[in-house]
């Protein structure tokens, strides 16, 4: 009575990005780098508007920097030097 084991190949081959889930903890990460650090960056300026815009929503808000992938320092920099050029009217 020797029963053999049936595989079911279809279901193991899948990849593990595949698998991956919206709602499961993330196992691999890709963080960018700071666009504003670094070599050759452009200096954060109130009076730089090609830059700030760049970093403002169409309704005018600060991105946040999980979506700009901008450093925390630089992010302070960025907000402060945006509120100053809206102070200013220049945006």
């Amino acid at each position: 009575m020797n029963k053999k084991k049936r595989h079911n190949n279809k279901k193991n081959t899948q990849s593990n990005f595949a698998k991956l889930s919206i709602f499961q903890p993330q196992k691999y990460k890709f963080k960018k780098k700071c666009p504003l650090s670094g070599k050759g960056a452009p200096i954060v300026d109130y009076k730089n508007i090609k830059l700030l815009k760049r970093y403002i929503s169409e309704n005018g808000k600060i991105l946040p920097s999980r979506i700009t992938s901008v450093s925390q320092k630089k992010q302070r920099e960025l907000s402060l030097s945006i509120k100053r050029a809206r102070n200013l009217a220049l945006i």
